[in-house]
This record gives C-alpha cells, sequence and structure tokens, in this order.
C-alpha cells in the first residue's frame, strides 16, 4: 500500500474522521491541496469503499494534489484544434526528428523486430508514435500527474467524468507497478512514459516484454515498443497494409461522405460513384473513409484505411494520425538510404 506516501505527508485525523458530504463545486485551498474540494471528498469515500485503500492514505495524497491554472489552459486549446494541417505537420515532419527515428531504430532494431514479429506492428509506425508523442522519450512531460489528473477530474466540467476514472486508474497503477505518485511526471493530460500512456491505456495495453515483473514505459527500451506495439495490435492494425491513400474529388456529392467518420465505411467503388477518386490503386471491395485536411494551397483528400483508423484510437486526431504516418514513412525512407549508403 502506498507507504511512501503517507511518508511524505501529515495526516490530518481530524479530517480522516468526518468527510462532509456537499454538492456545491469550490476551489481548494492551497495549504490543503484538494482535500477541501467537494467532489473531491466525494471521490474519496468511493475510493475507500470501492479499492483497497484507506481514507488516511487517500487524504494524505489529496492533500499534495495542487489545481494547476496552467493545465486548464492548455487542455482548452490542444494544437489538433487550433491548427491547420500544414501549420501541425511542421512540428513533426523536422529532420531532427527523422533523424532521432533513424537512432531509435537503429538503437531498439532487435526489440522493434521482435515486436513486430510477435505484435504484427510495424516497426516505422512503432518509431513514429514514440516520436511524435515525446521526441523519443527527449520530453516524457513536466506536469505531475497527480496534479493534472486531479485539476482535471474536479475542476474542468467538460471532461470531468472521464478524468475522474483515470485518476481512479491511476492510484490504482500506482499500487501495481509501485509509482511514485508525487514525483511522477507527464503530459497536461496525465499521460506517462515513452507512449504517454495514460492510467487507463497503461494498466489495459502496457506490456512487460522484457519480463522483469514490472511494466516500465519509462526506463525499459523493451516494455515501451512491446506497450505501444500491444496498444496498435489490440485495435487492429494490420501489419504491412496501406495506412492512407491520396484522393481527387468532383462534384458535390462526396461532401456527405466527409461527415461520416475515420472509421473505414464506404467501398471504394461507391466513393468512385461520389466523385472521389483514389491516386493510388485499391480494390474496389476495400473500405475507405474521407479525411480533408488543410494545406496552405487548400484543401487536400485522402481516403483513410483501416490502419489510419487504428492510429486514431492512440489520438482521435486525423492530424495526429497523418504526422504519425509521414514520419514513419521518412524515418523507413531515411533508414533505408542510409543502410544502403554504408553497403555501397
Amino acid at each position: 500500500m502506498l507507504q511512501r506516501i503517507l511518508k511524505t505527508s501529515t495526516v490530518l485525523v481530524a479530517i480522516i474522521v468526518a468527510l462532509p458530504a456537499c454538492t456545491a463545486t469550490v476551489a481548494a485551498p492551497e495549504p490543503h491541496g484538494y482535500i477541501a474540494h467537494p467532489e473531491a471528498q466525494a471521490f474519496i469515500r468511493d475510493m475507500a469503499a470501492r479499492h483497497d485503500f484507506s481514507k488516511a492514505e487517500l487524504i494524505a495524497i489529496f492533500r499534495e494534489a495542487q489545481r494547476r491554472e496552467d493545465i486548464l489552459k492548455l487542455m482548452s486549446r490542444p494544437a489538433e484544434k487550433r491548427l491547420a494541417w500544414h501549420e501541425y505537420r511542421k512540428i513533426f515532419l523536422t529532420q531532427s526528428r527523422i533523424d532521432g527515428g533513424v537512432a531509435f531504430w537503429n538503437q531498439h532494431a532487435g526489440i522493434l523486430d521482435k515486436a513486430e514479429r510477435e505484435l504484427g506492428v510495424d516497426a516505422q509506425v512503432i518509431v513514429a508514435i514514440i516520436g511524435v508523442e515525446t521526441r523519443y522519450g527527449g520530453n516524457t512531460g513536466s506536469h505531475r500527474v497527480l496534479d493534472a489528473l486531479a485539476t482535471l477530474a474536479f475542476d474542468y466540467p467538460p471532461r470531468s467524468k472521464f478524468f475522474r476514472g483515470e485518476l481512479e486508474q491511476y492510484l490504482v497503477l500506482a499500487n501495481e507497478e509501485n509509482i511514485d505518485l508525487l514525483s511522477t511526471k507527464g503530459s497536461y493530460a496525465g499521460a506517462m512514459g515513452y507512449g504517454q500512456f495514460i492510467p487507463s491505456s497503461y494498466r489495459n495495453y502496457a506490456l512487460d516484454f522484457d519480463q522483469d515483473g514490472k511494466r516500465d514505459l519509462w526506463n525499459s527500451p523493451m516494455d515501451i515498443i512491446g506497450s505501444v506495439a500491444n496498444y496498435m495490435h489490440q485495435h487492429g492494425w494490420d501489419l504491412g497494409a496501406p495506412v492512407i491513400i491520396p484522393a481527387r474529388v468532383s462534384g458535390d456529392s462526396y461532401k456527405t461522405i466527409l461527415d461520416k467518420g475515420l472509421k473505414p465505411h464506404t467501398a471504394i467503388k461507391q466513393l468512385q460513384q461520389a466523385g472521389v477518386t483514389p491516386l493510388v490503386a485499391q480494390p474496389g471491395d476495400a473500405l475507405a473513409g474521407l479525411v480533408t485536411l488543410e494545406n496552405k494551397d487548400g484543401p487536400g483528400y485522402w481516403l483513410s484505411l483501416n490502419n489510419f483508423y487504428v492510429i486514431t484510437r492512440y489520438n482521435r486526431s486525423p492530424l495526429y494520425a497523418m504526422a504519425v504516418y509521414q514520419l514513419s514513412e521518412a524515418i523507413r525512407q531515411a533508414r533505408e538510404l542510409s543502410i544502403q549508403a554504408r553497403h555501397d
């Protein structure tokens, strides 16, 4: 049980005895973290009832959790919502990130081969996801995960239910994997490690790929790579299959298809009848969705296939998925050229 947390925080006995029920939401006083927040108090009661936590442990934890205004601001304006594709692309399709991907692949080629072979996920995509998420571990986040999840769980009404669930998962995960709640840092949304797993994803998809008894997404290359691969595998990645193909549109019928979502839903032959022409040949009965991304000179159109949809299960934004795909291709091509140059 969370002994390390209890050693770092003085438990207030009077607060343990009675956690008053209250429905109004107020900001927690800074010196006492979130223990004075009525929704946090309800959460503590619920966690103590449903999990193997004592109120003393939970109060010690939430006495340390702090509301973070910067997290609330970041949550309200993510890059995926405020940037056009041609602006977003420039963040990730850089020479340094491509070179970093080649270096990461070369350094961990054996592990990536194992993940590709055993889990059926292309190595280039595993590398690109880690590259987009954290620059291959160079930036795994600067926000304390406890603060991020508590702030979003109790003071961000649009998604408070979701983040309350993630906070619950994080406390359970900390026990399972011996994670230090008071020092562990991640993204402003509480994502952790090289692959930026939120707590529920960590618990459900992280693998002990090196079989040392612990799933470590910060320090074990095998666990990091295996876990990203397993996430993609569990969501239906198809090894070696195409991801997305460029298309041309004509007329107006195609516009109704844009509203049907990213999951492949329409046979390509039907898309063609609606004025959508694939620029790379595909079987007529293959299913696809239609995606538009804003280039500098206007909208570009793409047919999203199953593997593109799988990437959006990691992050729902089509901008993110396209960045991962294009970065993966750039890394693969650069690595092939470097291998060829060494052999010439």
